[in-house]
Parts: structure tokens; sequence; C-alpha cells
């Protein structure tokens, strides 16, 4: 064989070799790239690479120069040891060799640091590309901008750079220990001028690069968890930065000494500069603050902490967008009347009746249709319908692969023939039929709109629940939906996809999803397309991995579309001053809101907030990727929401944050909690819920959400914070704070007080034991002008069906507790007075709340009367004041008489 054969084949083998170790990372790089450039995302995909590369290539670059360069030095005692003493180094090294070893480590050690750098690259670019939050910290008078775009990678810079120092210095002194050119003689260190001059530059550096570090720690202290808030304390303030400033500049005075001793052999000032910074960090960085602490802080704690609590409680209050927060002092008198109720007939007639759990189950036994589909969650939002807004529930129709029976689930039905689920259902949140089961105003296969927006594009390709690849346009007809005995197929026509017409991307494929059926199944055509990362959440975190993302997708309709929305946040660990959440933020806004179209997978990120200082710098990074909020279609705008999830954090951080006073917030005074209330036989926390309402003081509709609030570790209500989902007044929050002075029902009282109730327990009793199950849904809490409304649905579930039914509505006003088949009938008999006409099916239009029957006129101050005396009645009883409660039973019993004649 001759040498141009063996070398032929050599190269074939190393070619083999490559392909079988680096193909499946070409391809999925190669196909990644496919799917970000038929996303309409390409520059997320670029920014990202270019970025690791470019700052990876920086930090390697700079390892290896620095370690080799500190490396090659170390040669000349090499050279010097063989000329000056006559020694051969042993045969099998030479210069030559040790050179290449220096080279191979130094690429190595490079090589890793590269690596690890790349990881940072998104703090690179915010370090690049900061924006201002016109928010100054106390203590520096910087701009919050400066830690949360500069801090973060100014200090895995310093991190780097002291690791580089330190790893030179451990490495050139191992190689001049090996050298024989430092150690001991006769019990003497001894060390020779080249590595003294050496390693005293290196450790001088290190010494200076301490100093910088210094002052890092220094701006970390608006961080520090040591005192009695979150961020700087008087001790941080007074003695920890007093001691970091000073330890940086010793750090530096100690580092010119050592530099120094390089030159002229200063041994003791270099020892002495050492002594002195290791001295100074103990007594100064350690010592000095404990003295502060005991002697001049704990003794007068709230008079030295106080401006810094004023301090934590601004920045936690800004940072978690509470200090727009409108605050109105409302008195609950529960004084309202049956027929004011007439005046909120557009709040009650949208009570939620249905909670989403038992409609879930609900939606399944009745509207799944087949097993493959599978209603995934069910979402609350608001709709035009027959001319009024009003508040709907619906969940679209998954199709569920897993669940195909296992002899079915070959490749070709799982990736070619089941490829997308089909529609939804929707229906009123608080209308029932006979039956006791949500009344459907969208249903069935195909979607049978009876009230509610037509569909004309039922398919879902992308959603919650789909998570594996499809391919559609291939010779194998698709699944689109049941009818009967039969089933119907369809072609795709969307614009989402890649096409896989050529042999490369088939191949690319193939590997990817290591399946050889890409390049041997006849049924993929030219025009044939692959849909793969369907499932929306893992599609825009790929897209944009820098935001945060809702947990709760919805899905909307929108000229007979359907597209899901998501709601993005931007979050920092790096806010002054702000108290971190649980989930290790300290600051959370809501700036992007993202649209997915379910049939084409089309994604649109809209910049809703574009003064948001994080959003900013990223669409600075991505140019392009973020839209106006403006271009959003007027459709989708109308159905954008205030999400849960934020809501959330703000109300968990609004119960101690409502305190502004630093007094009362030092003694928590006035700590609140979120309540707890009773679902299906447990306690669990209230959650937040929508409601599409007239809060007190508002003059329309709107749609809310809304949370209650109790006072630490008691049970009645002291507040209750709602925050505005529509357009055009997005984001507003109220808090509504009742008057200490008068007693209003948290939600664990009225549940005590159901329970309590004879009427309600019996029939629960008479229910559990006739093998069904009763669930208790949640509790609303209804604010009405200067009364607290209280409602909650009642659930029964049979042990062999399992679908739920709405069977009660328990409605609480005032002392009465009242349980009935409706919402109107239990409102009236909770306000003391039986409606015109309760509607025997929720479905039909029933009268309006209040509203007496026609031909009847009851004269208003005698009702008014008998409630006032009745509740006299309830107030001297629990007094005890039985002659009291003798004399307003005989001024009732007159009233009633009065009445009769009515």
């Amino acid at each position: 064989m001759n040498r141009l054969a063996r070398t032929a084949i050599t190269f074939a083998v190393v070619v083999f070799l490559l392909v079988i170790l680096f193909g499946g990372i070409v391809a999925r790089v190669y196909t990644d790239w496919l799917w970000f450039l038929s996303e309409g995302y390409p520059q997320a995909f670029w920014t990202g690479i270019i970025s690791r590369i470019e700052l990876g290539i920086l930090a390697g670059a700079t390892y290896f120069i620095f370690i080799y360069f500190n490396l090659a030095i170390t040669r000349t005692s090499i050279r010097r040891l063989e000329w000056t003493s006559g020694m051969r180094l042993p045969g099998f090294i030479t210069a030559r060799r040790v050179n290449l070893v220096f080279l191979l480590l130094s690429l190595f050690v490079s090589s890793l640091a590269g690596l690890g750098a790349a990881q940072y690259w998104s703090s690179f670019q915010l370090f690049l590309h900061p924006s201002p939050f016109g928010y100054a910290d106390p203590i520096f008078h910087n701009d919050v901008g400066l830690y949360v775009f500069r801090l973060p990678f100014l200090t895995y810079a310093y991190s780097a750079g002291m690791t580089l120092v330190v790893f030179s210095a451990i490495l050139v002194g191992i190689v001049y220990l090996l050298l024989g050119e430092i150690g001991f003689s006769q019990s003497t260190f001894r060390i020779s001028a080249l590595p003294r001059r050496h390693l005293s530059f290196l450790i001088g550096s290190g010494f200076i690069l301490k100093a910088f570090g210094y002052l890092i720690n220094a701006y970390g202290i608006l961080f520090s968890p040591r005192g009695v808030v979150f961020g700087a304390g008087y001790t941080d303030v007074h003695a920890n930065l007093l001691a970091f400033r000073a330890l940086s500049v010793i750090a530096i005075i100690c580092g010119v000494l050592v530099l120094l001793y390089s030159l002229f052999q200063t041994q003791k000032l270099a020892i002495g500069g050492v002594i002195t910074l290791a001295a100074a960090s103990f007594l100064l960085g350690s010592i000095y603050p404990q003295v502060v602490q005991k002697l001049s802080v704990e003794p007068n704690e709230l008079a030295r902490e106080r401006p810094f609590i004023e301090a934590n409680i601004a920045g936690t209050r800004r940072a978690f967008g509470l200090d727009s927060m409108v605050v109105h002092d409302l008195d609950i008198t529960d004084n309202l009347s049956y027929g004011d109720l007439a005046r909120h007939n557009d709040t009650l007639s949208n009570l939620r009746l249905w909670d989403w759990r038992p409609l879930l189950d609900t939606y399944s036994q009745l509207q799944e249709i087949r097993l493959y589909y599978n209603f995934h969650d069910v979402d609350l939002d608001r709709y035009t319908i027959n001319g009024k807004r009003v508040q709907v529930a619906l969940s679209p129709r998954e199709l569920r692969v897993s669940d195909i029976p296992q002899q079915a689930r070959t490749w070709i039905n799982q990736h070619l023939v089941y490829t997308h689920g089909y529609g939804l259902c929707m229906s009123h949140v608080n209308r029932v039929t006979q039956e006791g089961l949500p009344d459907l105003i969208i249903r069935d296969i195909p979607p049978r709109s009876i009230e509610g927006p037509k569909i004309t594009r039922p398919e879902i390709y992308y959603g919650e629940g789909t998570d594996q690849y499809v391919l559609v346009n291939t010779r194998t007809r698709e699944f689109d939906y049941p009818l009967g005995e039969q089933n119907i197929y369809t072609q795709y026509r969307g614009t989402g996809g890649i096409p896989i017409s050529s042999p490369i991307r088939r191949l690319a494929f193939a590997v990817r999803f290591a399946n050889a059926k890409f390049l041997l199944s006849t049924e993929i055509t030219p025009e044939s397309k692959i849909l793969f990362f369907r499932s929306i959440k893992d599609k825009v975190s790929r897209i944009a991995p820098f935001l945060r993302f809702d947990n709760d997708p919805y899905m909307v309709i929108d000229n007979g579309r359907l597209y899901w929305i998501i709601d993005a946040y931007t979050t920092t660990s790096f806010f002054p001053y702000s108290q971190p959440h649980r989930e290790g933020f300290n600051y959370i806004r809501n700036p992007v809101k993202i649209t997915i179209d379910a049939y084409n997978g089309t994604v649109d990120f809209y910049l809703f907030d574009p003064e948001e200082p994080i959003a900013r710098s990223y669409s600075r990074i991505f140019p392009g990727m973020f839209q106006p909020y403006e271009n959003m279609p007027e459709g989708l705008k109308a159905h954008i929401r205030y999400p849960e999830y934020m809501f959330r954090i703000q109300a968990e951080t609004l119960a101690a944050y409502h305190m502004t006073d630093p007094d009362v917030f030092y003694n928590r005074e006035d700590l609140w909690d979120i309540p707890t209330e009773v679902y299906a036989g447990s306690e669990q926390k209230v959650q937040p819920y929508y409601m599409l309402m007239r809060p007190p003081g508002e003059e329309k509709l709107q749609y809310v959400i809304t949370i209650p609030f109790t006072p630490s570790r008691k049970p009645n209500m002291i507040s209750w914070l709602f925050a505005v989902s529509d357009p055009e007044d997005f984001g507003r929050m109220v808090l509504l704070r009742f008057s200490k002075q008068h007693l209003v029902y948290g939600p664990m009282q009225v549940e005590a007080r159901i329970n309590q109730s004879p009427e309600i327990s019996q029939l629960l009793t008479l229910w559990s034991q006739r093998g069904s199950s009763v669930i208790r849904g949640n509790l609303l809490t209804i604010p009405i002008e200067n009364s607290m409304l209280y409602v909650e649905p009642l659930y029964l579930l049979a042990e062999k069906s399992g679908l739920p039914e709405l069977k009660r509505v328990i409605a609480v006003f005032g002392g009465n507790i009242v349980m009935a088949e409706t919402l109107e009938k239990a409102l009236a008999a909770a306000f003391g007075a039986t409606p015109a006409q309760a509607p025997q099916e929720a479905k039909q239009p029933g009268p309006r709340l209040g509203t007496p029957p026609p031909g009847l006129t009851i004269p208003r101050d005698l009702i008014e009367s008998a409630l006032n005396l009745y509740r006299e009645m309830q107030d001297r009883a629990r007094s005890g004041d039985w002659a009291g409660f003798g004399d307003r039973l005989r001024k009732l019993g007159e009233t009633l008489n009065k009445l009769k004649g009515f």
C-alpha cells in the first residue's frame, strides 16, 4: 500500500470519527438554525451564539496569553540551570517539549475558562447595553441600572481575574519548585532572583486586584441580609463600608510593597504589608462591625435603623410595583338593601359559580369526545355576547398522543396522522342547566357556537401539551376530527414548520431525532414540513430565554382564529434595598405580552411597557424582536389581563409592605396574611381570582383580579386588593382598606358560620351518605358599595360518574346565611326578600335582582326598619341584653304586621 493510499484511508477514518463524534452537535445546531429562521427570529439564534463566542474568545485569549506568558518566563530558569550548573535535563525533556507542554496546558486551561465565560453572555450583553431606571440608591446615589446591568458582570470579571492570577502563581510556583529555584537550605528558605521577581509580580498584582474586589464588596452592602431589613443597615454603612474602603487602600499599598520587593528585596516591607492587610481584614472586617453592632446599634436599634428601614420600604415597594398603588378607606356597614342590588346587576350576573377544577372535570366528562383529546386547563376571560360583556370560562381541546392505545402508537400515527387538537369549550361562569351542568356556549366537534364567537380555524397545532414533533403534507392523511363513526382528514395549510425537501435536511433531522425513517420513509414528499418545539412555553423560552414566563397561558378567540397569550416578566435580584421574594428575585415587571397563533405557530412579542429598563435593554440587544404594543390586533388587546402570577407575588409582598411607617414596620404591628378557605373539605390559601364587576368607588364595569387580606393570625378581613385588566386602564392597582372599628368577616369566619348552620350541615351530611361527595367551591368575597357579600358554590360528585354538578349556592350577608338552588334565590333569601321570578334554568334571562313583582309596591322604609330591627336583635343577643332583645322583637312584630297589608 503506497503512501497516498494510507493517507486517504487515514483521512477517511478521521472524517468518520469526526462525524460520529460531532455529527449530532452539527445536526442540532443546523436544525436549530432552521427552526429560528422559520420562526422569524434569526437574531435570537445568532446573538446568543455570537455573544457566547465573543465572550469565550475574550476570556480564553486572556487566560491563554497570561498563563503561557508566565510559563514561558520559567523557561529562562531551565536554560540558566543548564548553563550555570552544567546540569543536563533528562534526554526526553527538551526545551521544545517543555514549550509544547506549556502550550498545551495553557490551551486546555484557557478553553475551560472560555467555556465557563460563555454562560455569562447575557450579563455581558446587559453590561454593554444598560438602561437607566431613573431611581437612585440612598447610599451611593447611583442609578439602579449600575447594579442591575453592570455589577453582575463586574463581579464575574473580578472572580475570573482573581482565579487567573492565583492559578498562574500556583502553577509557576510549582515549576520553580521542581527546578529547585525555591526550597529550603539548612532550614533556611531560599528563592532565586527570577522566581522572586516573578512571583512577587503575580502576588502583588493579586493584591491590587483584591482592592478592586473590596470596592465591589462595598456595593454589595446594598444587598446585605444581616440587618433588621434587607439592604445596608447602620453597621453596614458605618462599619463595613468603612472597612471595605480602608481595606481597598491597604490592599493597593500591600500590592505596591510586594512589587517593590521584586526589585529591591525589601522583604520586611512586603511581609509587613501582607501582615497589615491580614490584621486589618480581621479587625476592620470582623471585629469592628461586631463592636458597632453590639455597642451602638443593639441598644438603640430602632433609632439607628430607622432611615434604613425607610429605604427598604421604599425600595421594595418600587421594585414590586406597589408604589403606584391607590389606597381607599372603606367603612363596611352592611347597609345594602335588596332593592340596591338592582344597581349592581352587572356585577352579580357575572359572579363565578364554576370553579376551574370541577369545571375541568365536567368538560373532560362531557366534551373530550375521544380518549386522545385532553382539556389541560380552564381559563377565565371576558367576551361580548349578545351585546353584553360577560365573564366566561374556556378550555382548549388538545390532542394527547400518549392516550392513543398502545397497539396504535406507531411512528406513522404519532407523527404523521395525529398531529393536532381541535376546538374548545366555552361556558358562562354563572349559568347552570337543570341537571347542574355548565351551560356551554361553544361545544362539540366541529365547534358549535350557540351564543359565543364563531371559530373558523379550530385546529390546534401548538399548545400547552403538544410536545412531540409532527410531519405534515405527507402522503399520509392527517386526522382532523371524528364525525360519528367516521374520521375526517385534512392537510395542513398553515405557514408553520420547516420544509424538509432536501436530502441534507432529512439527514439532519434523522440524526437529531435518532430515527432513520426520515431517510427511508416514502410518505415524506418534497412538500412535507416538520413542526417541532410545539409546546408554546418551550417555544417562547427558546426564542427569549432571558425572560421569565407565566405558567398559565390562556387561549383567545379573535376573528375565528385561536391564539395563545402568555405573559412574560423581567426580573432581577440586584435591586438595592428590595426584599427578595422566596423565588429569588427582588424586582419584577410584566412589560411583554406574547401571542402565538395556534394554527401557524406565529409568535409575536409585544412591548407593553417600553419604559421598563430591562426590557428596553433587551430590545437593543435583540433589535426587531419586540413590536410596539400598538401593533397588537385590537381583538387580542381586548383580552389581555393582569397576570395572576405577578398579582400573587405583589399581594404576598404587600402583606408586610403596606406598612410605610418605619416604626410600625419595625415592630411588625400590622402584618397581614392572605387568608385561607375551605375547598373540597380541606383548608387552603385563597388564590387570586378574576371578576367582572364594578368595585366600590368605580363608575364602570371592569375586569379585575382580586384577593382579600386578614390581619396576621386573625381571621377577620382587613382589606381587599384588586388590579384592573382592561387595556385602557391596565395595571391600575387599588387597595380597599377597611375600618378597624367594624368587624368584617374573613373567609374562614364565613366558612365556620356555614359549618354551624344546621340546615346546611344536615343537607351536606345527607348528600355525603348517599354515595356522593360534596365539593365546596371557592368562597368569593364581593364588596358592593359599603357592604360585603360572600358567595360559595356547592358541587355534588357521584362516586361512580365522577361528574361534578353545581347543586346549591350559599350566600352570606350580614347575619344571614342561606343556601338555595340558584344564586338569585340565595341572594333574595340572604336579603330577606323573595325574587319576582326565580329562573328554573339559569340560561333563561331572569329578572334583574332587587326588582319587586309587577304591580307590587312595598314601602322601602318598612323593609329597612324590619332589617334594622333584626340586626339589633342579633346585637342584643350577642351581648346578653335579653330585655333589649324582647323590645326589638316586639317592634319587629309590629312592623311585620304593617307589611301584611301590602
